[in-house]
């Protein structure tokens, strides 16, 4: 049986989080960022799933489980705020949502 080495784990979850960092700071669209950070997130859970499996642990996984249940908050609450921006400004542009007064 052929394994796959830590290392390939390793770089595709680099690449995932090169490519989630770009799309926050690239992109000029609100949820195009929250999508951007929930992709950083699945690179770093493959990266505890990676060693988890190299090192003969659930510990990664069990990380994994508590990383992904965050994510799920970040997502409905990320999304909501979105929501009530898009309401209140008509716009998912972050450079218009530079005050902190209504």
């Amino acid at each position: 049986m052929n394994m796959v080495a830590v290392n390939h784990y390793l770089v595709l979850s680099a690449m995932l989080f090169a490519i989630g960092a770009a799309g926050v700071f690239v992109r000029r669209n609100l949820i195009t960022i929250l999508l951007s950070i929930e992709i950083m997130l699945n690179a770093v859970n493959l990266t505890f799933v990676a060693f988890g499996r190299a090192l003969g642990s659930v510990d990664g996984q069990i990380i994994v489980f508590f990383v992904m249940t965050v994510a799920a908050a970040e997502a409905a609450v990320g999304l909501a705020i979105v929501i009530t921006l898009f309401r209140h400004k008509e716009s998912l542009n972050p450079d218009s949502f530079t005050s902190l007064k209504w």
